[in-house]
């Protein structure tokens, strides 16, 4: 490939509720800091001329918009949750101007949660304007193309992790590895993970959860992993971002929605 850089950007980086939370009048809540604002989880990848989406939850749309996203080639989908798949349906635009179906890759478990929540997209496929998605079950590394002539190929590494009692994927690029919604990674992950220079991980909050890494395990996990550069996600609206950032050790920082930054391929 020409273009060795991925170039990525946090579309959100919030909990489930999003932050602030609905009727919650907390410091975070009514924090004037932009980087107190916390859209649901998602990211976007561009390497070379392909585009990457890694879930599309319920705040994708005003996401795209407001990141000025035009093209997605392909989806990485973690799980099934609500607040990671729910805007699906919002991927209808990109298939305006070209027809080529969008791939969207899923563990085989996901995928067939993913064909009961969305029969009209996955199954039955025959409502005038639905989304053209095409949901490809993966369960070792795969390979994403653009949906354009000449296009990149991209290699993905699916990354199984538990939430809870729950295996999902996070995925690896190059040296750059997305772990949201994560509460433990088993060893054979962690080898995955070799190498790793920016990850991004799930870091709820301090208080201990059953389904979520807090700050400390996730601060004791990327030293585990030693990546040069950890980015924690999915946060809660008992984070506030300059207070807990500046707490952090080296290397270890809060994500926010629309922070930008490029990994070596």
């Amino acid at each position: 490939m020409d273009d060795q850089q991925l170039r990525v950007q946090l579309l959100g980086t919030g909990t489930s509720t999003g932050v602030p939370v609905i009727g919650c009048d907390c410091e975070v809540c009514t924090s004037p800091d932009p980087r107190d604002s916390r859209l649901r989880c998602s990211c976007y990848i561009q390497i070379g001329n392909v585009s990457i989406l890694i879930d599309a939850g319920p705040d994708f749309r005003a996401q795209a918009l407001r990141a000025h996203i035009d093209s997605v080639d392909a989806v990485l989908i973690t799980h099934h949750h609500f607040d990671h798949v729910v805007g699906l349906d919002d991927l209808r635009p990109f298939l305006f101007r070209n027809k080529v179906a969008i791939p969207c890759y899923a563990s085989p478990e996901t995928a067939t949660v993913l064909e009961r929540m969305f029969s009209y997209i996955f199954v039955d496929s025959d409502y005038p304007g639905v989304a053209n998605l095409d949901l490809v079950r993966v369960d070792a590394p795969f390979h994403v193309e653009g949906r354009r002539e000449l296009s990149d190929r991209v290699q993905v590494t699916p990354i199984p992790v538990l939430h809870g009692d729950l295996q999902i994927y996070g995925y690896r690029i190059g040296n750059f590895a997305y772990l949201t919604d994560t509460s433990a990674i088993p060893e054979s992950s962690m080898d995955l993970l070799v190498g790793v220079e920016v990850l991004v991980l799930d870091g709820l909050r301090y208080e201990s959860h059953t389904k979520h890494l807090t700050i400390p395990e996730a601060v004791e996990l990327a030293r585990q992993i030693g990546a040069r550069q950890t980015y924690l996600v999915h946060l809660a609206h008992s984070i506030h971002h300059k207070r807990v950032d500046a707490e952090l050790p080296d290397g270890v920082n809060l994500g926010y929605d629309g922070l930008k930054f490029s990994v070596r391929l």
